[in-house]
C-alpha cells in the first residue's frame, strides 16, 4: 500500500528588522527570489520560504519577488483597522498590498516598545480578521529547563490567542520559538533544548483544532547547520543576521533538501 500521508513543509523565514538600506533590501530580495525560483526544495514544496522586510520596502519587495515562491510578511501591524493612529499600519492595508503573514510579539517589541499581552492579543485578532497568518514569537526570558520553557511559551500562546479564539477567528499560525536569552547571541540555544521545546509547542498546537495547519519553528541566532544537527526534528527556522548573505539561505535550503532525501 502506498503511504499518502502528507509531509509538512519545512518553514524557513527571514526578518530583516531595520538593518538594511532600501537599496540593499531590494538587492537582497532579488537574490533570494532567484534562489527560490531555482532551488528544488522550494520548487517541490518541501520548504515554505518567507521574507519580512521593513514597511517601506513591502510593495517594491513584492514586485521584486514576482512569481517566485516566496511569501511576503510584515514586521508588525496595528490592532485597529483604521482611524487616528499616527504611525501605525493596519492589517487591512497590509492585506491590500499583498502581504500574507505578519510577525507579532517579538521580544524587541515587548521590551523596547512595552507591548503587553493585551496589545499582542489585539494584533493577533487583527491579523486573523484580515486574513493574515500570524507569526507569533514566544520565548522564555532566562535560560530554563526544557519543560519549564514549554510551559512558559505555551502559556504565552494561550494569552496571545485568547481573544481571537473566543471570537472564532483562529486559523493556522507559525509559532516562532525564540528564547530571549539566545536572541543576538553568538550561537543558538543548545540543539537538544530546541528540539524538546519545539516538540512541546507542536504537541500544544495539535491539541487546538482551531489552529489546524500550524507549525513551530526556531529563531534566536539560528543559522546554517542547525537543521542538519536537528536531524529532521526541527520544523523550520526564523532567521535574522545569519541570513543577511543570500548564500546562507541557499545553504539552509540545501540542508532541507538533504533532510527530505533521507527521510
Amino acid at each position: 500500500m502506498t503511504d499518502t500521508t502528507a509531509v509538512a513543509p519545512i518553514t524557513i523565514g527571514v526578518s530583516l528588522k531595520m538593518y538594511f538600506s532600501h537599496a540593499r533590501t531590494l538587492e537582497w530580495a532579488a537574490a533570494v527570489a532567484d534562489i527560490a525560483r531555482m532551488h528544488p526544495a522550494v520548487q517541490s514544496g518541501a520548504v515554505e520560504l518567507f521574507v519580512i522586510p521593513t514597511f517601506p520596502a513591502l510593495v517594491p519587495v513584492r514586485e521584486v519577488i514576482g512569481d517566485a515562491p516566496v511569501t511576503l510578511g510584515a514586521q508588525d501591524l496595528a490592532w485597529a483597522d483604521s482611524g487616528a493612529y499616527t504611525g501605525e499600519v493596519s492589517g487591512a492595508e497590509l492585506r491590500e498590498i499583498g502581504v500574507d503573514l505578519v510577525e507579532i510579539a517579538h521580544a524587541e517589541r515587548r521590551s523596547l516598545f512595552h507591548e503587553t499581552d493585551d496589545d499582542v492579543a489585539g494584533k493577533v485578532h487583527a491579523a486573523f480578521r484580515n486574513h493574515l497568518r500570524p507569526l507569533l514569537c514566544v520565548g522564555e526570558a532566562s535560560r530554563a529547563f526544557s519543560q519549564t520553557a514549554v510551559d512558559e511559551v505555551t502559556a504565552q500562546l494561550d494569552r496571545f490567542l485568547a481573544t481571537a479564539t473566543v471570537d472564532g477567528l483562529a486559523g493556522p499560525v507559525i509559532a516562532a520559538y525564540e528564547p530571549v536569552w539566545a536572541i543576538g547571541a553568538p550561537a543558538p540555544a543548545p540543539d537538544d533544548h530546541i528540539v524538546e521545546v519545539l516538540a512541546g509547542i507542536e504537541q500544544y498546537l495539535a491539541t487546538r483544532p482551531e489552529l489546524q495547519g500550524s507549525t513551530a519553528i526556531y529563531g534566536g541566532s539560528a543559522g546554517p547547520g542547525l537543521l542538519t544537527r536537528g536531524q529532521g526534528r526541527i520544523g523550520g527556522l526564523f532567521l535574522g543576521r545569519f541570513a543577511h548573505d543570500p548564500e546562507a539561505i541557499r545553504t539552509i535550503l540545501d540542508e532541507a533538501a538533504q533532510l527530505g532525501a533521507t527521510a
